[in-house]
């Protein structure tokens, strides 16, 4: 019979696995359907800290896996909208009334069109799924916005990340 905790270390390692098989599969399977350079999934570690954790890329070049937006950037204010379901689809950063910080840091990261949908579950805002083109803009169609929403929606129920 096994070690009861070593069941348990592996139990939460399949999980584990599972759950990030799943958000690779919905990030690259977006980024083809919607023909964006980069789609990625921004994870909360803390009280609105977080990073990058999973990208789909069309080129390594677009790679920002591990960024964290600038401190002071995304605050409980935009935190606040985004826990009641703000969708943000920016077809154009250069001419979008944002915060200046806000374009500073989509320029550094070569957005030039932004699209994000919350991840939100019973505990509240989960992480962002962003989708990027990086070699122009772009006008977000509503079946993208719609595809976007779906993939959030379904990772939100999904118990290793629902329970997390």
């Amino acid at each position: 019979m096994p070690d009861p905790s070593l069941q348990t270390i592996f139990d939460r390692l399949s999980r584990d696995l599972a759950r990030d098989t799943l958000i690779q599969t919905t990030t690259d399977e977006l980024r083809q359907s919607m023909n964006a350079d980069r789609v990625v999934l921004y994870y909360f570690y803390y009280e609105w800290a977080g990073r990058v954790t999973f990208e789909s890329l069309s080129d390594r070049k677009f790679s920002i896996l591990g960024a964290s937006g600038p401190d002071g950037c995304f605050n409980g204010e935009y935190a606040k909208l985004y826990e009641h379901g703000r969708v943000r689809a920016i077809p154009d950063i250069e001419i979008e009334p944002i915060q200046p910080c806000h374009r500073d840091l989509l320029r550094e990261l070569q957005v030039k069109a932004n699209l994000v949908v919350p991840i939100l579950t019973d505990r509240g805002l989960w992480g962002l799924l962003a989708a990027h083109h990086c070699q122009a803009t772009y006008e977000w169609s509503p079946a993208e916005i719609a595809a976007m929403q779906a993939a959030a929606n379904h990772l939100a129920v999904v118990p290793s990340i629902r329970d997390f």
